[in-house]
């Protein structure tokens, strides 16, 4: 197959089925700890729920953030022909975008922002790429 179409079904791959895996856990995140008295697909009422939520409504998140950037960016790199690692953190910077979105439309507690932006894309892309640079040596 042509590297380049290689490379572009790579990041697709990794785009899918990173948000796969992210939606996933949110979907898992509210039956484990379900928001009583608040429908989860209205914004508006998840804006004015959030000051009453503990940190036990933001675990899924988090979770969702970093493994759905990880494994996309797992996918993108072991799929991709060639710069398997660039590909990995462009999964990872593409993530972030979207997380810096959802941070600002749906503003959460501050330790939770610092957190995620922090630690749930670039460093979660990394590890994906590494560990896909890793096992296709093999």
């Amino acid at each position: 197959m042509n590297p380049i179409i290689k490379n572009i079904l790579a990041v697709l791959a990794g785009v899918v089925i990173g948000n796969v895996v992210n939606m996933g856990f949110i979907e898992l995140g509210n039956f484990v700890v379900p928001i009583e008295g608040v429908d989860v697909s209205d914004m508006e009422a998840l804006k004015k729920a959030m000051p009453n939520f503990g940190i036990e409504n933001f675990i899924f998140p988090f979770l969702a953030h970093a493994l759905g950037t990880l494994v996309g960016a797992y996918i993108a790199a072991r799929l991709a022909a060639t710069h398997k690692m660039k590909f990995a953190m462009g999964i990872g910077v593409f993530f972030l975008i979207g997380g810096i979105a959802v941070n600002m439309m749906l503003p959460g507690p501050t330790w939770f922002t610092i957190m995620d932006i922090a630690l749930a894309y670039i460093p979660m892309a990394y590890i994906g790429g590494s560990i896909a640079l890793k096992y296709s040596k093999k």
